[in-house]
């Protein structure tokens, strides 16, 4: 079986049945649970979720530790998605993993997301990670990275208007699935507002969870360095990531140099093509888009979406700053020409169109939408970037 081959299995596998984490459990059971191997830092939440694993990570490396990383989506290669100490994990493994699981019989087979999960856990008892930060899919009582046994520290980000339709249909139902993996006796660091810290603060106190809310002047959330992700917003992703190294026990000089050497693929990424400044970021869902829209004074907006996501929402808040836009399909099952005019099929031409209008008045593009949208991009912006996987 080649890799390519292996992916291929692995991306036709669909959930089937109610959403939980039985199936990733029948799965690590039968792996000689290997989540038991390591503790972890459980992240959740709407978003920056990826970002606070970046911190997280860089300061892990930063302090010599054994580590392990594991978040979604991919935006080039799927061995993105989980890394060690010792790097992504190999095309052998995964085709070995592979390999096991299909001539496994099943009496719910698992989805994707399950066999990614236990794919992740699996590699980091072979590589002998100690600490692992591990990025939730969605949700979080019935996400598959629940199935940890060994959660030291829980941070739970934010809780915003995504996944509505498959966490409850509110704020305080998306707020309920998030905190339900919050486990008894282990702390809690948090960014919530509102409802979702009313929410947060009932369930950590039900389970004995120590909260831990963010409060710039509590010098447990200090910056001891400037972020290295750009966005005013990263500064609250950076402060709760200090306070769960902190709780942890990292040193300090580990912490700020973890701060400092973050990076997050995706994100407020910024390249500069045929003179013009081009931004790829994933936003994705309302509070997102609002928060980078806040970045820019103006801009040229290049626009791909999936279905499911409250588009109308996220262009209301891009819209008002483009100065042109264009839509393009963001990967397989995208939106496509419904979104608006001018569309492009292929998300290059609509960047270079974008280049064309940013030449002119000096303003930079805005790539965003989807982060497969920015992942198509930027395999073309970043050369030999699948050559790093290979």
């Amino acid at each position: 079986m080649t890799y390519g081959e292996a992916l291929a299995w692995l991306y036709a596998r669909r959930r089937t049945g109610e959403r939980g984490t039985h199936r990733v459990r029948a799965l690590l059971a039968r792996l000689g649970h290997p989540e038991a191997g390591f503790l972890a830092v459980h992240v959740l939440g709407t978003n920056g979720k990826g970002s606070v694993v970046a911190y997280l990570e860089a300061a892990f490396r930063a302090a010599g530790l054994a580590y392990g990383a594991y978040t979604s989506p991919h935006l080039v290669d799927f061995r993105e998605r989980i890394r060690t100490h010792l790097g992504p994990v190999p095309r052998e493994a995964v085709v070995r993993f592979v390999a096991w699981a299909r001539e496994e019989a099943w009496e719910e087979p698992p989805g994707f997301f399950d066999l990614a999960t236990a794919l992740a856990f699996l590699h980091f008892r072979e590589r002998g990670v100690a600490l692992a930060a591990v990025e939730a899919g969605v949700g979080g009582e019935k996400d598959a990275t629940n199935a940890l046994s060994r959660v030291a520290l829980t941070v739970l980000t934010n809780v915003g208007e995504d996944h509505l339709e498959a966490l409850g249909g509110t704020l305080e139902a998306v707020a309920r699935e998030k905190a339900g993996a919050f486990r008894a006796g282990v702390p809690v660091v948090t960014g919530v507002r509102g409802v979702g810290l009313e929410v947060a603060r009932k369930v950590a106190e039900e389970r004995g969870a120590p909260l831990y809310v963010l409060d710039p002047q509590d010098p447990l959330f200090a910056l001891p360095a400037p972020p290295g992700l750009r966005g005013a917003y990263q500064e609250e992703n950076a402060r709760l990531a200090a306070a769960a190294l902190r709780l942890l026990g990292l040193p300090e000089a580990a912490i700020a140099r973890g701060l400092r050497e973050a990076r997050h693929p995706g994100r407020m990424e910024r390249f500069l093509l045929k003179g013009v400044e081009v931004y790829l970021d994933g936003a994705h869902n309302p509070p997102a888009a609002e928060a980078l829209a806040r970045e820019f004074v103006a801009y040229h907006l290049v626009f791909g979406a999936f279905p499911r996501k409250d588009v109308r929402a996220v262009l209301a808040h891009l819209l008002p700053k483009a100065q042109s836009v264009r839509y393009t399909r963001a990967g397989e099952g995208a939106l496509g020409g419904e979104l608006g005019t001018p569309f492009f099929a292929d998300p290059w031409e609509a960047l270079e169109d974008a280049l064309g209008w940013a030449k002119a008045d000096g303003l930079p593009v805005l790539a965003t939408g989807s982060l497969y949208l920015v992942g198509r991009l930027r395999e073309r912006l970043v050369p030999g970037l699948g050559e790093d996987f290979a």
